[in-house]
């Protein structure tokens, strides 16, 4: 690993220590070098507060001038809560910047790294720009979309099951995939399950073992029920809210008005049908099953993904850019639904 990645590497696990606090705003991670030694680094540590870079500078001693800056997103160079961090960059001196990836938003994008070239700063763009588009890809895709990112995560058995005939799910997975899944809601600005998963599971969708500035958003969908009912099914924690969408238009109108009111991250929990419904109107953009080392068989148990039968396994959705890994006893397939 060059000097180059190494120091983008600390930068993207500096920005991963503010998960799940800087919505709407993304993580950003910066480092300071001077003379190959770390002379400051920082990291957004919500919105409305300083980000990488004015942190990474603010906490360096002596004289910075001649540095390099590595930070994880393209420096903003318009003012919003705070003035542009390409000012502070041009003022400190710095003689290098070295970027994870461009800021997704067109009006923005690459015109950070333009102003800070006529200043006479070398610009290098691109460094470990997969971990550092990874990291906010939620945020980009808000950006570009208007509509916030979808993780859909079920529990399963091996077989395909999530519950029994009556809807007896305690518990699938182990503690440590259960964690995991505290640390999706901590991730989410909003948390979703269908009806039938509200009625019989009665989850509480809050975060309860890691820090969250803000409670997620709960929302259960549903075409039949009221707020009072919900109220009912989810009674602790903030009033749940009401989604009626079933086929890809009525998502995507839910969806926007979601994005128009700063939900960047949404985490779907939940059941069957509503993993359908998702996948069918493609708006399901990751998908996150966790797979329990167990067999509960049963041809009335509820499976994993519900919906209208498929007539051929060409009806499949297909997943892109997989992952497998171990969480505990259980395992956990990763990746991203192909467009059909």
């Amino acid at each position: 690993m060059n000097s180059d990645s190494k120091y983008m590497s600390l930068a993207v696990s500096l920005a991963k220590r503010a998960w799940g606090q800087t919505s709407p705003n993304p993580m950003v991670g910066a480092v300071l070098v001077k003379n190959d030694k770390i002379i400051g680094r920082g990291y957004h540590r919500k919105a409305g507060d300083s980000h990488a870079e004015i942190n990474a500078i603010n906490s360096s001693k002596g004289d910075i001038s001649g540095s390099t800056l590595f930070v994880t997103l393209e420096p903003c160079c318009t003012f919003g809560r705070t003035p542009p961090c390409t000012d502070a960059v041009m003022a400190a001196g710095i003689k290098r910047v070295v970027v994870g990836c461009l800021d997704p938003n067109p009006r923005h994008s690459g015109k950070g790294v333009a102003i800070l070239k006529k200043a006479g700063i070398e610009v290098a763009v691109g460094i470990k720009e997969k971990e550092c588009v990874e990291l906010n890809e939620a945020f980009f895709h808000w950006i570009t979309k208007g509509r916030p990112f979808v993780i859909l995560k079920m529990a399963m058995t091996l077989d395909g099951k999530i519950a029994t005939k009556d809807g007896k799910s305690k518990w699938i997975t182990g503690s440590a995939a259960r964690l995991r899944v505290q640390k999706l809601r901590q991730w989410a600005d909003a948390i979703m399950v269908g009806a039938e998963t509200a009625r019989t599971d009665k989850p509480s969708l809050t975060v309860r073992e890691f820090r969250k500035i803000k409670q997620p958003r709960r929302l259960i969908v549903s075409r039949k029920l009221t707020g009072k009912d919900a109220l009912k099914l989810l009674c602790e924690g903030e009033k749940p809210e009401i989604i009626n969408a079933s086929c890809r238009q009525e998502w995507i109108r839910e969806l926007k008005r979601l994005g128009r009111e700063g939900v960047v991250s949404l985490l779907a929990e939940g059941g069957g049908e509503l993993a359908a419904s998702l996948l069918k109107a493609g708006m399901a953009n990751k998908i996150e099953f966790h797979i329990a080392p167990k067999i509960l068989g049963g041809r009335n148990s509820r499976t994993v993904v519900g919906g209208e039968n498929p007539s051929s396994l060409a009806e499949a959705f297909n997943l892109k850019n997989t992952c497998v890994k171990k969480i505990g006893d259980d395992i956990c397939v990763s990746g991203y639904p192909k467009a059909k």
